[in-house]
This record gives C-alpha cells, sequence and structure tokens, in this order.
C-alpha cells in the first residue's frame, strides 16, 4: 500500500516513515467514514491515549527528580488534554490529511479541537504499532519537547488559578457540586459540575472527587481565558 503526496508530507512533518502505511491510513480515517472495509481511528485513539500517557509521565519525572505527585499531576493533566493534543495536531497540520464525511467537513471538522485531539492520539498509536514504545517515544518527546520545557511555569493547580481569577473580577469563588457518581465501590467515577454566580460552569469526570474537581475546574478556565 502507497500513501498520497499529502499523507506523505504529513508523515515527513511528523518524523515518521511508517512500514505499515496502513496504520497511518487507519489513524487519519474518521468515524463519518469508517466503514468495514475502511475501518476508523477509534480503537487507536483508546491505544494511543495510554502511549502519550505512559510517555509523558516518565518525562516527567525524569525531568524533576525532587517534584513531588501533587506537582506532577496538574503538569501532566496540562501535557495530555484535549487542547494541547489538539495544538500539537495543528502545528503539523493534521487536519489537512484527515479523511472524513462531507458533513464532519462542512461542520468544520477539520479544525474541531476534540476530533484533532484524537486522530492525534490515534497517530501516536500507529508509530506504537509501527515501530514500538520507542518509536513513539521519539516521536512525543520530539513534538512535545517545548511544552515540556514549560509545563512546570504554566500548570498551575486549576481550582487555585480558577479562584483567583474570579475573584480579581470582583466574583464570588465557583461552586463544586457533585452530579453523578457512578460505577462500583472500587472503582467509582464521580461528575463533578464547577459553577460561576453568572452559572457558567462546565463538569467533568474522574475517578476521584479531587480530579474530577480539578478537570472542571480547568475546563472553566479555559472557556474563560479564551473569552478574554
Amino acid at each position: 500500500m502507497r500513501l498520497s503526496r499529502e499523507a506523505e508530507a504529513f508523515s515527513e512533518r511528523l518524523g515518521h516513515s511508517f512500514k505499515r502505511p496502513e496504520l497511518l491510513l487507519r489513524a487519519l480515517t474518521h468515524a463519518s467514514i469508517g466503514s468495514k472495509t475502511r475501518p476508523d481511528n477509534q480503537r487507536l485513539e483508546f491505544l494511543g491515549d495510554r502511549v502519550l500517557g505512559l510517555v509523558i509521565a516518565e518525562a516527567l519525572l525524569a525531568a524533576d527528580l525532587d517534584a513531588v505527585e501533587g506537582q506532577l499531576a496538574p503538569r501532566f493533566n496540562a501535557l495530555v488534554r484535549r487542547e494541547t493534543l489538539a495544538a500539537v495536531a495543528r502545528e503539523i497540520e493534521l487536519g489537512a490529511v484527515l479523511r472524513m464525511g462531507r458533513s464532519e467537513m462542512l461542520t468544520g471538522g477539520r479544525r474541531k479541537d476534540a476530533l484533532l485531539a484524537d486522530a492525534m492520539e490515534a497517530v501516536i498509536a500507529a508509530v506504537y504499532l509501527d515501530d514500538g514504545l520507542e518509536g513513539a517515544r521519539r516521536i512525543i518527546l520530539r513534538h512535545w519537547r517545548q511544552l515540556l520545557a514549560t509545563v512546570a511555569a504554566d500548570a498551575r493547580d486549576a481550582k487555585t488559578a480558577l479562584q483567583e481569577l474570579v475573584q480579581a473580577r470582583g466574583e464570588p469563588p465557583p461552586v463544586y457540586t457533585e452530579i453523578a457518581r457512578e460505577g462500583p465501590p472500587h472503582a467509582p467515577l464521580f461528575t463533578i459540575e464547577a459553577r460561576l454566580a453568572d452559572g457558567t460552569n462546565e463538569r467533568a469526570q474522574a475517578g476521584t472527587k479531587r480530579q474530577a474537581e480539578q478537570e472542571a475546574a480547568q475546563a472553566l478556565l479555559t472557556r474563560l481565558e479564551r473569552q478574554t
């Protein structure tokens, strides 16, 4: 199987020459155009998320031997969140080579954070399956190098940063509410809503209330920062 000229150019921007080009084509195929004969990238997204998490966690530990978990966790979250994945995808023009259905294309699918982030995870998985963990690590560190270098300064505790932002505006602090709790007692999944006095809110899910609150705060913080 041969890649198109556009896919070859993307492979060069990514920094990986695929021995199995069908893996890249699958990573670039959105569910809106997938079929039994043209598998989409959803399963690869699942794998790529785990590969990225492992590599980033290892890199953070190696970069700061004195950092405690409370410092590492927000840095990790900042590096693997949807917005970061989408930003990396835009830098290598991933959206330009995505294969998707007409309706998805007409609604701006090539520019959507969620779609770009999912596809970036799928591409990471494709590299992992094509060249193993070392190949995936090389690609991830290549495109996350600058982010890793600055994340210690950028990754503030989201709840603290959000509270400082709204208080600077003369508004009351955000309120965090448990909306739902799912799953078995040994592996619960909490849904937490972060809400401001004016009703602006975001929700997040995580395995602990603390983490769900942090992620909801980060989502709300990101939303507010985009509005400024």
